[in-house]
């Protein structure tokens, strides 16, 4: 049922229950979530971990509730008279009907302002392009010397001298002492880095504090510093605060270490850790030399089985050449033999062929006289038949038969007129005749 609905029965009297709870929706569906700036007092904090205090200011006060699973993320514990600001939501405790606010977030009053500031800047350098991860510079392996930004109290200075001297301790360490608190801070860690990167004694320079508030930390959050950082020629690293707090210096630096411990170890390698590699990398050479010195040996014992003295190889070379001679003389011997054998067979041949020449020649020349005569009947032969083709095409010469009266008649077209039905009347005609020619027209033609 809705409010309005709730309370439009004028005659229904309420519960106490029925009435906290309607009100109780009315403030949660229309009172936003909201931060609200006052003073802690009344403050209790049960056994199950909840937090219960009045937050006021001169004219009023309103009763508060923080549990246990949103007060385990404050970085402090609060006290009574603190100036804070809430995020809260506004509500009613049904059960006594008060009026409460319920708290998802806290922090010291002003701090609004600070983190305002701290997003603005942040988002100025990161459009001009100072976190971009292309201009950030590697930091070196093994460093000559490292420089220190801090407070020479601090008691992050003494953290990372311990984690240096444990990892590295022959490295110099060169401290560059600045406030890095209070009024005035941001232009001292300037001119420490300035002055660092002036006498250029470090290969990488460590700015570094121990945890706090924000407003303890603001000085690594100035645009002076951040700007100072970027301009820096050695790299910086930032080790500034807990892992959870977060600078600008953070974000400029070329690396950012989540506590000032954890920078020193990125400066400085394990020496244990790196003596163990060496002790690896010896191990792993003298076995690969070893392995090639084996190698080697190997080799050399096969090349001292191949190698042969010279006297043995001239020895071998003159059985090889005697082996060659003899076979030279056994082939040359048998060529010898095997034409011998071939000119006895051609003797033999033309000694067998020679008591037939004259009959030979007696065949050749009787062969000859019946070749001439035979020749001389075949062209007696051919010219008769010439001469009876010669006789046959006079008689078949077209001009003899026109001799004897005939006449040739030809069409229009040239083509020979056999037949009457060929012709039709006013047709030209070529006639030719035995001597000349004449050209005629068709007046009559008729069957025969």
């Amino acid at each position: 049922m809705s409010f309005d609905l709730f309370f439009e029965e004028k005659t229904r009297v309420f519960r106490v229950a029925e009435l906290n709870f309607a009100i109780k929706q009315l403030l949660e569906s229309n009172v936003p979530l909201l931060w609200v700036n006052g003073e802690i007092s009344n403050l209790v904090k049960a056994t199950s971990g909840h937090l219960y205090f009045s937050l006021k200011d001169e004219q009023a006060q309103v009763r508060c509730v923080m549990f246990r699973h949103k007060n385990q993320l404050l970085r402090e514990p609060i006290i009574n008279g603190q100036q804070v600001e809430v995020l809260a939501t506004a509500t009613l405790y049904e059960q006594r009907g008060d009026f409460q606010l319920t708290i998802e977030q806290m922090r010291p009053a002003g701090l609004g302002a600070l983190y305002e500031r701290f997003e603005r800047l942040k988002q100025l350098l990161q459009n001009e392009g100072l976190f971009a991860a292309e201009r950030k510079r590697a930091l070196p392996a093994f460093p000559k010397c490292i420089g220190i930004i801090t407070s020479p109290q601090a008691a992050a200075l003494r953290d990372v001298l311990t984690t240096l001297r444990l990892r590295l301790p022959s490295i110099p360490v060169v401290l560059y002492p600045t406030q890095v608190q209070g009024l005035g801070s941001a232009e001292k860690i300037v001119a420490a880095i300035q002055i660092a990167n002036r006498r250029a004694e470090c290969d990488v320079l460590i700015i570094c504090r121990g945890g706090g508030s924000i407003e303890d930390l603001w000085a690594f959050n100035e645009e002076v510093v951040a700007r100072a950082i970027s301009a820096s020629v050695i790299p910086i690293i930032s080790g500034v605060g807990h892992e959870t707090d977060f600078t600008i210096a953070d974000f400029v630096a070329d690396e950012r270490a989540p506590t000032p411990t954890a920078a020193a170890q990125c400066v400085a390698q394990d020496r244990h850790a790196l003596l163990r590699a060496l002790r690896d990398k010896a191990q792993h050479l003298e076995r690969a030399q070893g392995n090639r010195l084996q190698n080697a040996m190997q080799a050399v014992d096969y090349l001292q089985r191949r190698l042969v003295h010279p006297a043995q190889i001239l020895q071998r070379q003159t059985k090889q050449l005697n082996q060659l001679q003899q076979r030279f003389q056994r082939a040359y011997a048998y060529f010898k033999q095997h034409q011998h054998w071939r000119w006895q067979t051609f003797v033999q041949r033309l000694q067998a062929v020679g008591s037939d020449f004259a009959r030979l020649s007696y065949r050749q020349t009787n062969m000859a006289v019946r070749l001439e005569n035979a020749m001389s009947a075949l062209q007696a032969q051919r010219l008769a038949r010439v001469d009876n083709a010669a006789k046959h095409l006079t008689l078949l010469d077209p001009t003899n038969v026109l001799a004897r009266g005939y006449s040739l008649v030809q069409d229009e077209n040239g083509r020979v007129v056999s037949d009457a039905s060929q012709l039709t009347v006013g047709a030209e005609l070529r006639i030719t005749f035995a001597k000349g020619w004449a050209r005629s027209e068709v007046k009559e033609r008729g069957e025969k």
